[in-house]
């Protein structure tokens, strides 16, 4: 029996796959390096820190992104452009008949609201501010699958609402400033998570060229699209001079780990090339990332 007839429809593991849980980490990352920063300089002087805030913060970004998901699953294939024929990456929900449409219609809505509801009390920490910058991430959240993705925004998306908004945010809900160290981490972090999103394009790049769908990866093509992948991990880890500026000297060196491991990949991605067989890049990308936060939050706080 294939996979997708072991699957009852809207069954709690249908749900499970649509909310792909896998993708939490590159929710979690820009969230722990936001902490981290925000817990050392309070340490030292600027000011107090909430482990309430910072659970709010961490439980917002992981409500966005099953919502993400939710959407990206129902809006590409109401679009056409996650058919389950042609699909090279892992299965989709909805394209494999696992959520019905109007299933995921509905939880899209209850996650919308409960990452609204889990979200507001950030409100008491960081100011009526933090409701715009909801806003803006539920509004961009459609927009990116809708609209954004398919004229070439996406890795711009990324940098920002997976890099600049949650690292800085995360830090301006504890101490009510934002540095320019906190500005460069979270621009590097960005960086290093549009990774998954060059490789996930990269692997989808017929397709996508094929439905109109004009990713970064299709206006730029291959060859560029490669060294682009090789170059954000790069310049992430050059931007990391920015810690040892400011005295945290292994949160620079530490992932350089990281760094490794992402040639590695690369290497690997530039000689598979297209098909299926990516997808084991896209794990590894995704490793990648984690090994990143993870280096970065331990250089800060050993330092």
């Amino acid at each position: 029996m294939t996979e997708s007839a072991n699957i009852k429809t809207d069954s709690p593991r249908a749900w499970l796959l649509a909310a792909r849980p896998k993708t939490l980490s590159g929710a979690a990352v820009p969230v722990m390096i936001g902490v981290a920063l925000a817990f050392v300089d309070s340490r030292h002087g600027g000011g107090s820190f909430s482990w309430v805030a910072a659970v709010l913060c961490l439980l917002f970004a992981f409500i966005m992104q099953i919502d993400a998901n939710f959407i990206n699953d129902y809006f590409d294939y109401t679009a056409g452009a996650d058919d389950a024929a042609t699909r090279l990456g892992p299965r989709r929900a909805c394209a494999q008949g696992w959520v019905k449409l109007d299933s995921m219609k509905q939880a899209i809505v209850l996650t919308t609201v409960a990452a609204c509801v889990v979200g507001l009390p950030l409100v008491w920490f960081g100011g009526l501010e933090m409701i715009l910058i909801g806003l803006l991430c539920v509004v961009f959240c459609f927009l990116y699958t809708t609209h954004l993705s398919y004229l070439g925004f996406g890795d711009l998306l990324v940098v920002v609402f997976f890099g600049i908004v949650p690292v800085c945010i995360t830090y301006y809900v504890q101490l009510h400033t934002c540095t320019l160290q906190v500005v460069v981490a979270s621009i590097a972090c960005g960086l290093v998570i549009d990774g998954l999103l060059l490789i996930n394009n990269f692997r989808d790049r017929d397709v996508d060229r094929a439905v109109g769908k004009m990713t970064l990866v299709v206006r730029m093509g291959s060859e560029t699209s490669l060294w682009t992948y090789f170059g954000v991990g790069v310049v992430a880890c050059v931007l990391g001079l920015v810690f040892w500026q400011n005295g945290h000297l292994l949160a620079f060196l530490l992932p350089m780990a990281y760094l490794v491991l992402h040639v590695f990949t690369f290497l690997k991605i530039r000689h598979i090339n297209r098909g299926k067989a990516l997808n084991s890049c896209l794990g590894e990308t995704a490793r990648n990332i984690f090994v990143y936060g993870v280096a970065v939050v331990a250089g800060l706080l050993l330092s």
